[in-house]
């Protein structure tokens, strides 16, 4: 127990005894400096006290820590008061309330740092309090209970004025929680109506874009030919300077169908009509075709233009016409940006991630890192004094991007400037004919089915996607695929309702099934099962050949 000095005593013989102890106690708390409400809880907490044990020689002592005002009462009952109501009570009234053998402690605690008299005051102030009558003690509790009852009072209207508040402001906010909906409603409807004008600009340009292309290139070769006859041995002779203006007129004919072809095969790529035919590829013979064919265009001399194509990555099964595309764009951007020095052409294989890696590198003039992103945007053309003099519509490098993106790869630039670019194109490596012919991807996540349709580029001749597995259903309904693969968390359908709906299908229970999924440790038994995290394309063509062989 802590150390504390004794303020005074009182012996509770009669009930009378409790009056006097209730009055001390109320003095004692007042005077250690607690506050009125708990001035009349150390009261009321020694009254219940006191009501159990007066008139068994009961002796109470109040006494002063430095911070806890203590009363201890000893009594006679040797049976215990630990169950009584008084005790209690008074443990809800007061910080502690201690039990031992004949003994009853009450601690409340003091606020701290509180300058009081001296102990001797105290006393003399406490011993000078007359005995006081059950009488004038109701008096004084029902003072205390009238000034209790005021105290509730004043809180309550405090309380009811809050909620006012409170309601109000509920009120000004459902308000304008309502009025915000019916904006974004609104909005909603806005964008619906902007989306669905923009589908049909879309339609109507691909339409188009379909009907003039015809329309454009047969008069822009009609030109070209017309030019050729008037050069050619069979045309009338011409003077010098028709010779010169027909040149003129053939010349920029020629720019203007290429220009109109870039123009045709960008907008191609934009609808998605962009369709891989894939045959067996000799990177080596296609990188010597361009080396040929490149060279006289080089506009500047000094510049040596060579490559290099490992044995290992010499053959690839893809889409010819567009590889060389690509490359061509890809060689044509490096040589006009390049004065002096080198552009090289490298294949090579990555066998870590099953692709093969082409690089365009040039000693040329570099683009800023600012830029670097920005030359993928259509039209976009770094600015700058060198890009004056140099040719070209700003389409080259979004096309090439397009057409790597279809063929199931990826296109990206790393670029100093004063010191070179170098190209990257990554490629699927896939030496043979496809194994698979229609591979169904069903999953509700856009992003993994485009990734899926990549890596399975060049290893199946179809790639079909369904967003949930109703969609799923219908399309194995209508073509049944060689294998599918499956995400167990879809909408409407999930994956596990879908292979359920599968196995009670005559025509669909014998599809092979590659369970893809983000919770792999879920996923049926018996399947062959890959978590989508991290997953690369040799882990999924391996587990599509051990899914048919009819392999766990």
């Amino acid at each position: 127990m802590k150390a504390a000095t004794e303020l005074i005593s009182v012996r509770l013989d009669a009930d009378q005894d409790v009056f006097v102890l209730r009055r001390l106690g109320r003095a004692a708390a007042e005077l250690a400096g607690l506050e009125p409400q708990d001035q009349v809880r150390v009261a009321t907490a020694l009254s219940e006290v006191g009501r159990e044990v007066y008139g068994r020689g009961a002796l109470a002592m109040i006494a002063l820590a430095e911070d806890e005002l203590l009363i201890t009462v000893t009594h006679g009952d040797r049976s215990g008061l630990a169950g009584s109501e008084g005790v209690r009570l008074a443990g809800r009234l007061v910080d502690r309330v201690e039990l031992d053998d004949g003994r009853v402690t009450l601690a409340k605690r003091l606020r701290p740092q509180l300058r009081r008299g001296p102990i001797s005051d105290l006393r003399d102030r406490l011993t000078r309090l007359s005995p006081v009558s059950a009488l004038e003690e109701l008096r004084d509790q029902n003072r205390e209970l009238a000034a209790t009852l005021d105290d509730v009072l004043r809180l309550n209207a405090e309380l009811q004025e809050t909620n006012t508040g409170v309601l109000a402001m509920y009120n000004q906010l459902s308000a304008e929680l309502e009025e915000t909906n019916r904006g974004v409603v609104a909005l909603y409807a806005e964008l619906d109506e902007k989306s669905s004008q923009l589908r049909e600009a879309n339609e109507a340009r691909n339409r188009f874009w379909a009907t003039i292309s015809h329309e454009l290139r047969t008069p822009l070769n009609s030109v070209i030919g017309l030019v050729g006859l008037l050069t050619g041995p069979g045309g009338d002779p011409l003077t010098e300077e028709q010779a010169h203006q027909v040149e003129l007129i053939g010349n920029s004919t020629r720019t203007l169908l290429a220009l109109v072809s870039e123009l045709l095969d960008m907008a191609k790529a934009e609808s998605g009509r962009l369709d891989p035919h894939p045959t067996t590829v000799s990177l080596t013979d296609v990188a010597e075709h361009l080396h040929v064919t490149m060279r006289p265009t080089r506009v500047r001399g000094g510049v040596e233009l060579s490559h290099h194509v490992a044995p290992e990555a010499a053959v690839l099964h893809v889409d010819e016409g567009m590889l060389v595309t690509i490359l061509r764009n890809l060689l044509s951007n490096a040589l006009k940006f390049t004065e002096s020095g080198e552009v090289r052409l490298d294949v090579r294989a990555d066998d870590d991630g099953d692709e093969v890696v082409i690089t365009v590198a040039d000693t040329g003039i570099g683009i800023p890192p600012e830029h670097l992103r920005r030359v993928f945007e259509d039209f976009y053309q770094v600015p700058g004094s060198f890009q004056v003099g140099a040719r070209g519509t700003g389409l080259g490098l979004p096309y090439a991007r397009r057409l790597a993106e279809a063929l199931g790869g990826t296109l990206e630039l790393d670029s100093t400037p004063g010191e070179g670019t170098t190209a990257t194109l990554r490629l699927p490596h896939h030496g043979g004919p496809p194994e698979v012919e229609r591979v169904l991807v069903a999953d509700d996540d856009e992003v993994f089915r485009a990734a899926a349709r990549r890596m399975l580029h060049g290893f199946a001749v179809h790639v079909d996607e369904a967003a949930d597995g109703a969609a799923a259903l219908e399309a194995m309904a209508a073509e049944p695929p060689d294998v599918v693969l499956i995400d167990l968390l879809m909408p409407r359908v999930d994956g596990h309702a879908l292979l359920l709906r599968m196995a009670e299908d005559d025509r669909l229970s014998g599809i092979p099934v590659v369970v893809v999924t983000v919770q792999p440790q879920h996923a049926p038994g018996g399947r062959a099962v890959l978590s989508k995290q991290g997953l690369r394309r040799d882990q999924l063509i391996q587990a599509i050949r051990r899914a048919r062989g009819g392999e766990a």
